[in-house]
């Protein structure tokens, strides 16, 4: 369901399109051969023409081409094989030629659709316009000096792909789910790192309100939001904001505005440039660039697994649910590892858990990466065939864990040094029970007289004894005959 804002007037819908910036994985940027790392000091990553200097000529990185295609390829998008590099002219500081190298037309990557996954289970689909390759801006930094500004080349001539949705999303849950599922596409594909916080992937969010059924509102444009919590709180105050505009008779600028994340609201930087404020035009210096269908053909055969498709998988393959598959699969390493898992565990459903609740919790407990783990996938997957087994109870199990966690040792090892096997024979388990039924006359005679819930009284009495090595059925079944 659409997210309304209720208003003065009855309810409102929110209408997103989004433009993500996604800086392509290449050592190279994207008409010069200066690297790209970021962290780098200022100013030491820059050639002569990514600093414009006169008569430089751009010459195209076909690494970054390919990320362009393998990307369109994971977005389900058509590749065009023909798409021309235009300038984009306009004046600002950090951007020595005086124009960005973009495309505008043809761009090298057209209509495509993704899945989205929402809060309450459902899945939609949001449309891809487009996607186009250019060259990032340098960077300004006005916090340096009181009285001056000063410009970083570093970023300038990187490789972006710009990702342009259709105006299918509707409020902030599903625009947090769509770029969410942007960043784990392109993670997957490893064409972007999705890196927010270091600014390898930027979002532009378009906003505009409607009383459902009309034609679409005035749309403003928030610029470079780069989280998620971010964009969620800018559409929020954005489309509150245009609801009370047009409520109380004023007008919705087209304009692009800023999100101020310490006073929590947009505020206005410009009034919103149409294309034709950029003159653009076909670049002189590059050919309009073209490829073959067979070098498509190829990039496609070196895909991954996508995570839609890996979802659908666990689910049908392994019986996980929704919710399982989704977590498993927000990381294609999470994901490789849960395989690992279940492979030598032997049973899927309880590695689903142990790696979700167990290992995922006590990683974020101690602020660890899961490439970081103490515990190996192998090794996790062999304390799961412990349990699978029945050498050790389920209660156990978490005990053994955590000195799995704190030593690195194999799970094995452990139940050998500690002697933490479950007791399986009936004949040892049967001794205990009677022993505990010897202790407890009263106990036992009340709960032959009606009294059921002292079933779980013995029980927990029969544990204690066997120091919680008892298989747990077994002292069910046996506890059941006895009384």
């Amino acid at each position: 369901m659409p997210q309304m804002i209720k208003g003065d007037t009855g309810d409102w819908e929110i209408v997103i399109g989004m433009e993500i910036h996604a800086q392509v994985i290449a050592r190279s940027k994207l008409f010069s051969g200066a690297a790209t790392e970021f962290g780098a000091a200022p100013n030491s990553q820059v050639s002569l023409v990514d600093a414009a200097m006169p008569g430089m000529l751009p010459v195209l990185n076909k690494k970054c081409v390919e990320q362009a295609v393998r990307t369109g390829l994971g977005l389900n998008s058509k590749i065009n094989t023909r798409s021309v590099f235009a300038r984009k002219n306009y004046f600002y500081p950090d951007l020595p030629q005086g124009y960005q190298i973009s495309q505008f037309e043809d761009p090298i990557v057209g209509k495509g659709k993704i899945e989205i996954d929402l809060p309450d289970g459902s899945v939609k689909e949001i449309g891809i316009t487009r996607l186009h390759l250019e060259q990032d801006a340098g960077k300004s930094i006005h916090d340096q000096s009181p009285t001056k500004s000063f410009v970083d080349l570093n970023r300038s001539g990187c490789a972006l792909m710009e990702i342009v949705s259709e105006p299918d999303i509707r409020g902030p849950e599903e625009a947090v789910a769509y770029l969410s599922k942007i960043r784990m596409i392109l993670r997957y594909l490893g064409t972007c790192d999705g890196n927010m916080d270091e600014g390898s992937m930027r979002a532009d969010v378009n906003i505009s309100v409607r009383k459902p059924g009309d034609e679409y509102g005035t749309r403003a444009e928030i610029k470079n939001v780069n989280s998620l919590k971010a964009v969620q709180q800018a559409i929020d105050f954005e489309a509150r904001r245009q609801v009370e505009i047009i409520e109380e008779g004023g007008k919705v600028n087209q304009e692009t505005r800023l999100w101020d994340p310490n006073k929590m609201e947009t505020r206005s930087m410009r009034s919103k440039e149409e294309a034709h404020d950029y003159r653009y035009f076909p670049d002189p210096d590059l050919l309009p660039l073209e490829f073959s269908s067979q070098w498509v053909e190829e990039i496609k055969q070196t895909l991954p697994e996508l995570p839609d498709e890996k979802k659908h998988r666990f689910m049908d393959e392994y019986g996980l649910s929704l919710y399982d598959a989704s977590v498993l699969i927000a990381e294609r390493s999470r994901a490789d590892f849960f395989e690992t898992v279940a492979k030598d565990g032997g049973d899927a459903k309880l590695s689903a858990n142990w790696v979700i609740n167990e290992l995922l919790g006590i990683l974020n407990k101690n602020e660890k990466a899961l490439s970081d783990s103490p515990i190996s996938a192998e090794q996790l997957g062999g304390l799961i065939k412990l349990i699978v087994d029945n050498t050790i109870s389920g209660k156990i199990a978490k005990d053994v864990f955590a000195e799995m966690f704190a030593s690195g040792k194999d799970a094995e090892k452990i139940v050998e040094e500690k002697g933490l096997k479950q007791v399986t024979d009936t004949g040892a388990i049967e001794a205990v029970i009677d022993e505990v039924l010897a202790e407890n006359p009263d106990n036992v005679e009340a709960y032959r007289g009606g009294k059921d819930k002292l079933f779980g009284f013995f029980v927990g009495q029969v544990m204690k004894k066997s120091q919680g090595k008892a298989n747990p059925a077994l002292v069910n079944e046996i506890l059941k005959k006895k009384l």
